[in-house]
Parts: structure tokens; sequence; C-alpha cells
């Protein structure tokens, strides 16, 4: 007798093939049998009119925080995620020099807009190495697995202290050192190495995520322990500034170890056509036997305003930061005042000597939409802050104000970064359908004041699948594809993403018709009750981890079966 079988369902097995009708027979944790007419189990399952997959494997989060007071790693779970990969973008928590704590805190801080109070009470350090920190999250109870990469920016500091912080060149013996760190958190199981080479990643101190300048002799001589050991991929999120420099070393790197490295590959706002050279650039390494992967985003960046969150239009008014500090109601009170939002309106901030890049985003009223229910992430122009500013005839300013104000303070403003610079999604189809791209950048567990995108996988089923009306879908079957057996066999985990006999019974049943996305909310659930966005979602009948069910109707059902994943998983033979 199996111990679950999950019948009936529309099967859509994460190969890419069609779908079927099939049933799925699960014993001690592991899918054991597909097809029809399987035999009796202790737990029969009815998905008529479900859908059945894998569970989604997303390969760029960060809850290298979180790992330690989250057992459910939410939101992600929450969207069927049953695998994560963290430590991306260069930043973590391992190796920390003792006393060092609090530099990777307000790094993480300023890089990922995580709360320093929620990290600061949350962490309990116990480690010091890599392999430490590894072994002190595998002990503690999860629902998914887990994995993590070695992040350049604690290596960096733990090797070479304040220099490495302030981003100083790294001697020989320093580059060695790193290295030598990079290989031990490798073969005691990690899955990568990560590093940031942009501007936008900043310490809560203003100064650039260690790293950031880092010479090729240094990212070359850390790159090549990969190929030492033989596994692992090397993550980069880069400027790609100077472009045909950035792309050089990666694929040296590559190209000399073999091992996989993958780029954040986005439509740059300011070079509207970059990523079309980028996806050249990877073609040609491809060819000449590289292996440059671009990871690609199945949405723009997200950027939410609201008065709850990190930043709006208004945050840098004077006659607004009068009112700042006071709690949300007294705020949506005090701002409903004529004299104040007169004198908020009429008054506007002297932006002079702050980062263009950031101001220009404050009153990018034609880039700006009201973020509504459903909710819209392609949204067309006519649905602009300033089209509807104009059909109601107010300015831009107003109109924004007062968009903020509806659901008592609650309303939001989307601005879609990175991705939206023809107002729709054609540019993000064509990098999503390029064959070597890979999906990722949900950035699960970061930017909670700002950005909230880590309902990506599900966003693949719902727009790309099923509702986009501004342009051609994608078949749901290459979709889960690439966010199952693509995602998971990247980083070598292959005994997940498929369903079939022997592989890991990590498995997503789901109401497709009434899977649902709903609007983000402020939530102050982090340690020390910091604040973070999240969205709930409805339509995941089930969501099981290695065979036990984790959630059931939205609802967690307490079962803590997830795992760290070490090291490069083989593909399991199914038993005779």
């Amino acid at each position: 007798m199996y111990d679950m079988v999950i019948r009936n369902g529309t099967l859509i097995d994460g190969s890419g093939a069609p779908s079927q009708d099939s049933d799925v027979a699960i014993t001690a944790g592991c899918i054991v049998a597909v097809g029809k007419g399987l035999g009796p189990a202790v737990r029969e399952i009815d998905a008529a009119g479900s859908l059945v997959t894998p569970g989604w494997v997303d390969i760029h989060t960060h809850y290298d925080g979180q790992v330690t007071w989250d057992p459910m790693f939410s939101p992600s779970s929450w969207n069927g995620v049953t695998t994560v990969v963290m430590g991306n973008c260069g930043v973590g928590f391992a190796p920390v020099e003792p006393g060092k704590e609090d530099y990777l805190i307000q790094l993480m801080e300023g890089v990922e807009d995580i709360p320093g109070a929620a990290l600061a009470e949350g962490i309990d350090w116990k480690w010091e190495t890599f392999p430490q920190y590894l072994d002190v999250i595998e002990s503690i109870p999860h629902a998914i697995d887990f994995a993590a990469q070695v992040p350049h920016g604690a290596v960096r500091t733990y090797v070479m202290g304040d220099r490495g912080a302030n981003n100083e060149k790294a001697s020989a013996e320093e580059v060695s050192a790193m290295a030598a760190i990079v290989k031990e958190g490798l073969e005691a199981g990690a899955l990568g190495f990560s590093t940031t080479r942009t501007i936008l990643h900043r310490a809560k101190d203003g100064e650039l995520a260690p790293g950031t300048t880092a010479d090729r002799e240094e990212v070359i001589g850390i790159g090549r322990a990969l190929g030492e050991v033989g596994y692992g991929v090397l993550e980069v999120a880069s400027d790609l500034d100077p472009e045909e420099e950035e792309l050089a070393w990666m694929s040296q790197i590559g190209q000399e170890t073999g091992r996989p490295v993958t780029f954040a590959c986005l439509q740059n706002n300011g070079d509207p056509h970059q990523w079309q050279r980028l996806l050249a650039a990877v073609d040609e390494d491809r060819a000449a036997g590289g292996t440059l992967t671009p990871q690609v985003a199945q949405r723009p960046a997200g950027v939410l305003f609201s008065l709850e969150s990190s930043g709006h239009p208004f945050i840098l008014h004077d006659a607004y930061q009068k009112v700042a500090e006071l709690p949300l109601a007294a705020r949506v009170a005090a701002l409903r005042e004529p004299g104040l939002r007169r004198d908020i309106l009429d008054n506007p901030p002297d932006l002079a000597g702050l980062p263009e890049v950031f101001t220009q985003t404050l009153s990018a009223w034609g880039n700006m939409f009201p973020l509504g229910d459903p909710i819209d992430y392609e949204p067309g122009p006519d649905k602009s802050v300033l089209a509807q500013a104009k059909l109601y005839g107010c300015n831009p300013a107003e109109f924004a104000y007062d968009a903020m104000l509806e659901r008592e303070g609650k309303g939001i403003l989307y601005m879609p970064l990175l991705g939206y610079s023809n107002g729709d999604f054609e540019a993000l189809r064509e990098m999503m359908l390029h064959p070597n791209a890979i999906f990722g950048l949900s950035d699960g567990g970061a930017h909670c004041g700002l950005i909230c995108d880590a309902s990506m996988p599900t966003y693949l089923l719902t727009h790309w699948a099923r509702d986009r009306t501004r342009g051609a879908r994608i078949p749901i079957e290459q979709l889960i594809h690439n966010q199952t057996q693509r995602t998971a066999n990247f980083y070598g985990m292959h005994d997940r993403g498929l369903i079939a006999p022997g592989m890991k019974a990590d498995i997503n049943v789901i109401d497709y018709e009434g899977l649902t996305i709903h609007p983000p909310e402020m939530v102050y659930d982090l340690p020390a009750n910091a604040r973070r966005l999240v969205q709930r979602v409805d339509g995941y009948r089930l969501t099981i981890c290695n065979g036990e069910i984790i959630r059931e109707n939205g609802h967690d059902t307490g079962a803590m079966p997830g795992k760290l994943v070490r090291g490069p998983q083989p593909q399991p033979q199914p038993a005779a």
C-alpha cells in the first residue's frame, strides 16, 4: 500500500511534455509510480479539476537570516515553492568574525531592505565559518528544502577586514584566502558563490557592497574554486558597465571551469536595447563552449509606493516629515486635512545632490500606476497616474496623493522598473523564451518595505499562461518546466523538479481557475515587530515536500519535512 496517491488530476510533470490525466503514488517521501490503475494508499487525494505539478524551485531568494526563525520561508512557501536557493547578490551572514555581526546586518539591510532590527533580534549567531553556518541552519526544523551560496561580501570582509568592506584592492594572498574559504563552503554543501557589481547595492551606511569594484584577478581567482570542486554556480548581480569587460571575465570563468555563470539580465531604462546585446553575447559565448546564463525575471521589479513603504513620492517633503512618524491612522487623518495637503503639494523638496536614479522615480507619473484589485502588473499607458490625472482634471501629484490615502491609507502605487521601458512585457517575454535563460529574481525574503515579488512562480500561471491580454501567452507546460526541472538542474539538484518514479515527492495540487494573487499588504510579523510586504495567494489546494503535506488550502499543516540541500544531488534511480 502506498503512503499517498493523488488521483484524477491533470498532470504537468515538469519535463515540458503535454499535460496528461495521470495519478501519482508516493511512498517514503519519493514518487514511486505515475499512471492509471494505481493501488490503494493510506491517504487518497482526489485532484479532480486540479493541476498536479512539481513544487517550484526558486533559485534567487534572500532568506539567509529568515532561515533562522521562519520554518515556512514565507511567503515563498505560500506560493508553492518547495526548494529555495539563498545567498544571492554577494550578501549573507557567513563567514563572520566574532564581534563583526553588526556589519553584515547593516550590509544586508542596505542592499536588500530587510529590517536590521529584525535581523539583530531574529538571528542567534552560533557560527563563524560558512560550514558552521550550514550546520546551524540544518539543525532548525523547516517545512521546505533550502540551499545556500557563499556570499562575496561576507568572505571579503572576513579576510580583509575594513579594507575589504571599503573595496580596496585585494592582494594575491588575500584572493587565495578568499578562494580557499569559498572552496571550503562548497565542499561543505554550498551550491554556489555570489557577488554583486552594481552601484545600487549599498550598505546602510551608503558604501558600496564589498566586492562591487573587485578587479578581474579577484573574481576569476575566486571563481576557479568552483572548477576545483567540480560543481556550483557563480551568480552575479552586475550593472554590466563596462559591458564587454564584465561579460569577458564571466565568460572566462565559465570557459575555464565549465561551471555555470549566471547574471541578472534585465531591460535597462537607460539603455532599453541592452538586453538584446546581452542575449547575443550569451549565444556567442555558448558557441565557444562557455556557460553564460541570463537570469531573467517574469515581471519587472515592482516598486510599491504607499504610506507604509520605505519610500513614496512625498517622503522627502518637509511638510510630510512633520507627520511621518505618526501611526498610520493618525497620519491618514492629518494628511486629509486641506491645509497640510496643500502644504505638501505646493512645496516640493530640493533634490539637488541626491542620486538621479532615485529622484526620478519619485515623480515618474507616466510610469506609475494605481495598484488595484485584481492586480494588473502590465497596465497600459492610459492607466498611469499621469493619464488618470488628466482624466480627472487634476495634476499628477494630487492624484497620487489621494490614491495613497484610499483604503484608509493602504492605497498602493506601482512603478515597474527594469523591464517596462516599452510599456509592456514583450521584452520580458523574449528574454523568458531564450533557450539559455533561467527563471529567477523573485527576491523572496528581501525588499521588505518597497518590493513584493516572491509571488513570481504563481504569476507564471496566472498571467503568462492564463490571463495575459496585451500580448501572446506562453504554454503552461513550458512555464512549469522552466520553474521546476530547469531551475533544479541548473543548481545540480537532479532529484527534484520532475514528477517521475524515483524523484522527490515535491508536488503542488492547484485549483488553476481559482488561482489568485491578492494585492500586497504590509504586515508587522518579523522579529522586533518589523514590517514586510506580503501577498496572500488562493488556489494552492496542497503543497507537498518530501512526501508530506506542508500547506493545505492556504494553511500550514505543521509538518516540517524540509532539509538543507548539501551539494549537488544526483538523479535517483527508480526502484524496480
